[in-house]
């Protein structure tokens, strides 16, 4: 097991979140999936906003996975909650304990900010089965699915 430490990511730290934010939508994607420049792009906008906070894991100081967390508010959630956006690990890093230690890091970060929750879209199932039993094991609680309609 390798050691894992990880820090919030800078606008400097584009190009590898990036990279990580790039192979989840390949590997959820395919072919779709926008290409790296555009990737890059956004994950420079989406870095100076102060609702959210970009993590970059580490093992053994090497980075293997990143995890984007977005400050929301919703009546239904009492207020302010926490998404998780985006959480990636390298697939020959994950079981590994990467994404467990992402969860906690966003729990803090949660608890640091007040929040009463904080949510997940799991990716479309039966295909992607694993990746809801993931955080099922780690406490989240199947609430329904996540739409979308692009404007």
């Amino acid at each position: 097991m390798p050691v894992i430490s990880t820090r919030r990511a800078e606008v400097t730290d584009a190009g590898t979140v990036a990279r990580f934010v790039h192979a989840l939508q390949v590997e959820l994607l395919g072919r779709m999936a926008p290409g790296i420049e555009i990737v890059t792009q956004s994950a420079a906008t989406v870095l100076v906003d102060v609702s959210v906070v970009a993590v970059i894991a580490c093992g053994d100081n090497e980075p293997v996975g990143v995890m984007v967390l977005n400050e929301c508010t919703a009546i239904y959630a009492g207020g302010k909650f926490g998404e998780i956006s985006e959480l990636y690990v390298r697939p020959d890093m994950r079981s590994q304990g990467i994404a467990p230690h992402l969860i906690a890091v966003a729990l803090s970060e949660g608890r640091e900010r007040g929040w009463k929750r904080l949510e997940v879209g799991a990716p479309w199932q039966p295909k992607w089965k694993r990746t809801l039993d993931f955080y099922l094991r780690n406490g989240f609680e199947e609430v329904g699915p996540r739409l979308c309609r692009m404007i």
